[in-house]
């Protein structure tokens, strides 16, 4: 039986990446995402029959039923065997606490948790199907450190990371739920045409990361695929950015 992962924020960056690294592993890809442009790239680089796009504001109830009802449909009795929740506003900076206006906080928690709450909830039927399922949700190292102004950004993946362990307790054995939390990943060469960009990161930047490089999507992507093998793993968080958390930077 063929397995199936569905993936949101799936045209770009991390979400791309994923996407194209679990079809090489011989899986067939759901990729959500509100870029149709983005989400058209994805899926001429994929056969027709291996790759399922879907446009879908993951932040709001209705349009994610729609989406897990036509994966259902294209599962055709088949399980759904992972789910990555991915989307997310990639910009953390929302400015100073008090000009932050309540629509624009809730945009930044919409877009990561409560997609990731909607989404899991929509493919639950889909999961339990599957012998060994697991949801891995994309959080940030700024659920544990933070910049100025990133206040929006910084409690959407706080709260994801505890979404994650309260979900690993209740859903279990079925379904396993695991974070990552990704930290400086360059995702200019994963977005789509127009928008692309090939950095070259200077020597401070490298030496930030014990690992001596900035991160990239193929990374996060790699730390994906082992979780959804980890059949004991579940209710962690697994960051993924080369050792700067861990790291002692002193001012000059």
């Amino acid at each position: 039986m063929d397995r199936t992962i569905a993936i949101t924020g799936g045209g770009a960056g991390i979400g791309r990446a994923t996407a194209l690294h679990f079809h090489a592993l011989g899986w067939r890809v759901a990729a959500l995402d509100k870029d149709a442009d983005a989400l058209a790239e994805l899926a001429a680089l994929l056969p027709k029959d291996r790759c399922l796009p879907l446009r879908c504001d993951v932040g709001q109830e209705a349009p994610v039923t729609r989406a897990f009802d036509r994966i259902g449909e294209w599962l055709d009795g088949d399980p759904l065997t992972a789910l990555v929740n991915n989307a997310g506003i990639a910009d953390p900076c929302c400015g100073p606490l008090e000009d932050l206006e309540l629509a624009e906080w809730q945009r930044w928690i919409d877009a990561s948790l409560t997609a990731a709450f909607l989404c899991t909830r929509a493919a639950l039927p889909l999961l339990r199907r599957a012998d060994g399922a697991s949801v891995t949700n994309i959080s940030s190292t700024r659920a544990l450190m933070s910049e100025p102004d990133t206040f929006a950004y910084a409690a959407a993946k706080g709260g994801l990371d505890a979404l994650t362990h309260a979900m690993a307790v209740s859903l279990g054995p079925e379904v396993r739920v695991n974070a990552v939390l990704p930290g400086w990943i360059e995702t200019g060469p994963w977005q789509k045409q127009g928008e692309r960009t090939d950095p070259d990161h200077s020597k401070a930047a490298r030496a930030q990361h014990p690992a001596g490089r900035v991160g990239t999507p193929e990374d996060v992507a790699d730390a994906i695929e082992w979780l959804v093998g980890a059949g004991f793993v579940t209710g962690q968080r697994i960051v993924v950015d080369g050792g700067m958390t861990v790291k002692m930077i002193y001012a000059a």
